[in-house]
């Protein structure tokens, strides 16, 4: 089946406002950056995100949040975005903080049908206890908490541990970045940019990617393919000129 969408304002035009979105990426590496460019401009408002990260002020994600298209996120990293910072202390914005790895899993475990996991990582915290600040007013009271998770003793090889449970995550779309991709939605992803774009694939039950470089199916070898198509159902092919902008989140010189 042909998946390729010619633009990427096609591709996202069907998104609509509240809907919950994965975001692939790790900080601006392989973040579908022409996506969600096209995503700004048709104005899709009140969307949910799960990301690792949120951008910067000025670009990726930062470009929604700046625009005040965003009404929640979950992530892992929020460091890098000054806006974010304002907007979640101002109560405009909803934040879910949730520990990288197990952010990741949560993802995986969506789109694998498992509806929930056990996990040692937060156990003893707010994470399993609850009471994390997830959105203020504009007085800076806050008005709305985590909840607390359920937990379960299990026998591990150092004797019995304590784990909390995890729900997955599903989003409506997931948008994302791949380095090289088929017709058929098969892709192949380049050094970090892989650590978040498969899971953000699998958890979103309509999944966009723009791809650098298109190629016909048959020509990724089958051991090389990152993410089968089966996962993927639109494909934006990019131009030069737009796969090769990528910016550095934070440049050092000697």
């Amino acid at each position: 089946m042909d998946k390729v969408i010619s633009t990427a304002a096609e591709a996202v035009a069907d998104i609509p406002d509240g809907a919950t979105l994965t975001v692939g990426g790790f900080g601006l590496c392989g973040i579908p950056s022409v996506l969600i460019n096209a995503l700004l401009e048709a104005g899709a408002t009140d969307l949910e995100v799960v990301s690792n990260n949120a951008g910067v002020d000025d670009w990726g994600l930062g470009l929604l949040l700046g625009a005040g298209r965003l009404r929640r996120v979950v992530a892992s990293y929020v460091g890098e975005n000054k806006e974010f910072a304002r907007q979640y202390l101002s109560g405009d914005l909803e934040v879910e903080l949730t520990p990288q790895g197990t952010l990741a899993e949560r993802m995986r475990a969506g789109g694998s049908g498992i509806a929930a996991f056990y996990t040692r990582t937060g156990v003893g915290t707010q994470i399993a206890q609850g009471g994390l600040p997830w959105k203020y007013d504009d007085a800076g009271n806050v008005i709305k908490t985590s909840p607390e998770k359920p937990l379960m003793t299990f026998e591990t090889r150092d004797g019995e541990q304590e784990f909390v449970l995890e729900e997955a995550i599903l989003a409506d779309f997931g948008i994302i970045r791949a380095w090289k991709g088929d017709r058929h939605g098969n892709l192949v992803f380049k050094d970090s940019a892989r650590n978040f774009n498969p899971l953000a694939a699998m958890a979103g039950q309509v999944t966009i990617v723009e791809v650098e470089e298109l190629v016909e199916p048959g020509e990724i070898p089958p051991n090389e393919v990152h993410l089968p198509g089966v996962y993927v159902h639109r494909v934006v092919p990019l131009t030069p000129e737009q796969a090769a902008e990528k910016r550095i989140e934070k440049r050092t010189v000697r």
